[in-house]
């Protein structure tokens, strides 16, 4: 009798072992667990750790709450100006809700990629290809909430960002757009160059007018650029001439051409002196032929 009895406790013990082992589960840190009674879920979500639920009857299932990176792939639209583009983005996303993302949807990755791809199409026929080259932020702010509106209530699942990864253009309009930008690049650099010129010819003007009130600063000027040109290791020899000089020059010239063409207007009419009077004198000498008599012409008469 002793035998039996304890192989029955033995029994016993051992029937209570496996059924623990068999109802004992262990949620990770980074999960939380859902229980089906009888096909129906528990309101009560199982937190991280060690859980025991009933051999048979529950099913444990359980759900991951880590932030999900989603590649969304590449879609060709057609922007609000008429712009062939493809673009393709990322989306970030987690669960809040582990019932609702069990329960409400059957694959809740491949809902939510399938929705941020229509979403994704929607932006871009609604953006221009400025707007999605440039404001970045705004357009996924606007693709975010348009993604996170149909996923956050019914499914459980929260959108934590969307980033837009590339936007790919047709080869025209990367030449045009090439175009355009060195068009714009030419155009700065001349307004800067010519902004440079008046500038610099307004300070000219005025270092003119202070050297023209003062004449020394000229000659300091001049011995200045002769150091300059001198402390180069070059062969150039510069001899400075002043200024007053070249002007006493000219006048020199001015004044020696002046007395020649005087000279040279009193020999002309010295020359032209005698050959006057010899007309004069043969004028003089011709005799003086009397005028002849007007013949008078007579009368036509008319014909009658």
């Amino acid at each position: 009798m002793v035998v039996l009895v304890v192989v029955a406790i033995v029994a016993v013990l051992v029937v209570l072992l496996i059924s623990t082992a068999s109802s004992l589960r262990v949620v990770q840190q980074y999960q939380k667990g859902i229980v089906f009674r009888l096909g129906r879920v528990l309101p009560t979500v199982r937190e991280p750790g060690p859980t025991l639920i009933i051999p048979i009857i529950d099913r444990l299932q359980k759900v991951n709450m880590q932030i999900v990176t989603m590649g969304v792939p590449g879609q060709d639209g057609i922007t609000h100006d008429n712009v062939t583009v493809r673009v393709d983005a990322v989306v970030y996303f987690r669960v809040i809700d582990p019932i609702k993302a069990v329960v409400n949807v059957q694959n809740y990755l491949f809902a939510v990629s399938q929705v941020a791809q229509t979403s994704l199409r929607s932006v871009i026929g609604r953006a221009d290809l400025d707007d999605l080259l440039s404001e970045r932020d705004r357009i996924n702010a606007q693709l975010r909430e348009i993604i996170d509106e149909p996923t956050e209530g019914p499914w459980g699942i929260r959108i934590e960002r969307v980033e837009i990864k590339d936007v790919a253009l047709p080869e025209s309009m990367k030449r045009s757009m090439s175009r355009q930008a060195e068009a714009e690049r030419d155009r700065r650099g001349r307004i800067i160059s010519a902004d440079g010129e008046y500038q610099a010819s307004k300070r000219l003007a005025a270092a003119a007018h202070e050297m023209a009130r003062e004449p020394e600063s000229l000659q300091l000027r001049l011995l200045q650029t002769v150091v300059e040109v001198a402390a180069e290791r070059n062969s150039t020899l510069v001899m400075p001439l002043p200024v007053e000089m070249l002007r006493f020059f000219e006048k020199a010239a001015g004044m020696a051409g002046g007395s020649s063409a005087e000279g040279s207007e009193d020999r002309e009419v010295e020359r032209s002196a005698p050959e006057l009077e010899d007309l004069d004198e043969a004028l003089a000498r011709e005799p003086q032929e009397p005028p002849e008599p007007a013949i008078d012409e007579p009368p036509t008469r008319r014909s009658e």
